[in-house]
């Protein structure tokens, strides 16, 4: 019998959610994603120092050092997965349209005067309207994006008219909001995080849109297990061994059709109020570019230390 990981493999591309190249090796991800927080993990472990003092040199300025450091650990990752890495844009810049557009040129830049081409690269950005419109720009230039920080069905729907290359709606941090206000857990196909990407994943398929739906801030294997079968599911070193360990079987469980939802195609106007209609989504993007932020600021600390 082949482990649940191997299985999962065969039905979903599987992403590795972290900076550590050593688990990065092991469990051999098609993909990879990092994020602020992730770097500033990666930037405590020994192997990263060097790319960390290296990222200071002649930088000017610490956002351009965290962009450096950033490409310097993406193009280590991409030495051992076959496939793509995200790497994220300042959080900072979640509500400018022009600065992340800026941060984004740049990133690529780094990547490609590193050797690496724009084709294994996506950009992360928030999927705040400023962010989705940024994005959109960037999809046109060939420069392919990864919106993030996505809970509510507005995000999706907005990303989708935007033709981004893909979505990464956060199935975790969902759980927890509900968890917590309704005082309960949740399992399998009752999950709020697996019905919001359920709920993507058809309104993609029925309408035939091409933004792939990538799963992701898992906190179980039940949630992973009930989301087999999706495009691509991002998932923690831990949760993978995990799965790596579990000898029994897992079935694709999603379905691109019996869909309730009409394609409708949202204003800004629309937008702002159908995502503020969703007090969830409302609460949890704000924190999550508030989280995201506060790291980034930890990073640039320890880089300006280090200068």
């Amino acid at each position: 019998m082949t482990s649940k990981l191997d299985q999962l493999k065969k039905l979903t591309t599987v992403v590795a959610d972290t900076g550590d190249l050593d688990a990065i090796a092991r469990l051999q991800p098609v993909d990879a994603t990092t994020n602020p927080s992730l770097l500033l993990k990666a930037a405590g472990l020994p192997r990263y120092q060097a790319l960390l003092r290296q990222a200071m040199i002649g930088a000017g300025d610490l956002n351009l050092a965290c962009d450096r450091f950033a490409v310097s650990v993406g193009k280590e990752i991409l030495g051992v997965i076959p496939g793509r890495i995200s790497t994220e844009v300042d959080a900072r810049q979640s509500f400018d349209r022009n600065a992340t557009l800026q941060r984004a040129q740049r990133l690529i830049g780094l990547y490609e005067e590193a050797g690496v081409g724009r084709e294994r690269v996506l950009i992360k950005i928030a999927a705040t309207w400023e962010g989705i419109s940024a994005a959109r720009e960037l999809e046109r230039q060939g420069i392919q994006t990864n919106l993030t920080l996505l809970f509510s069905f507005a995000q999706a729907q907005a990303c989708a008219d935007a033709g981004v290359f893909l979505i990464s709606p956060f199935v975790g941090r969902i759980y927890d909001w509900y968890k917590k206000a309704e005082g309960r857990d949740f399992t399998g196909s009752d999950d709020p995080g697996v019905q919001s990407v359920a709920r993507i994943y058809r309104y993609y398929k029925s309408h035939a849109f091409n933004t792939v739906v990538m799963g992701a801030s898992f906190r179980n294997v039940g949630q992973i297990e009930a989301l087999a079968g999706c495009d691509r599911l991002t998932i923690s070193p831990d949760l993978l061994d995990q799965l790596g360990q579990d000898q029994g079987n897992l079935a694709s469980r999603l379905s691109g059709s019996n869909c309730d939802d009409a394609r409708e195609t949202l204003s800004e106007a629309q937008f702002r109020w159908k995502h503020n209609e969703d007090a969830m989504a409302t609460e949890k993007l704000a924190e999550g570019i508030r989280l995201f932020a506060r790291d980034q600021e930890k990073l640039e600390r320890l880089l300006a230390d280090l200068g």
